[in-house]
């Protein structure tokens, strides 16, 4: 199964869309743990939102349409 998660820093409010094989709430755990340069400078993190697909290639069309001006816009009525 593949997950698409949404996380918002707390520190600087920026929203960061990723794919995963793992539950979300284990790579927020690893986002939160500041696991690269930029998950350590912007944490601590929060999910907000997340989907689950049984397809590799319809969950990564998602997650690349959510990083578009109108994913973005779909996104921000999604977690509101």
């Amino acid at each position: 199964m593949y997950h698409i998660y949404v996380l918002r820093s707390l520190s600087s409010g920026k929203r960061y869309v990723g794919l995963t094989c793992l539950y979300p709430e284990e790579r927020l755990k690893q986002y939160n743990y500041g696991s690269n340069k930029w998950s350590k400078a912007n944490k601590p993190f929060e999910l907000i939102y997340s989907e689950s697909y049984l397809d590799k290639t319809r969950s990564r069309r998602r997650e690349l349409f959510l990083k578009t001006g109108q994913g973005r816009r779909v996104l921000d009525n999604l977690v509101k």
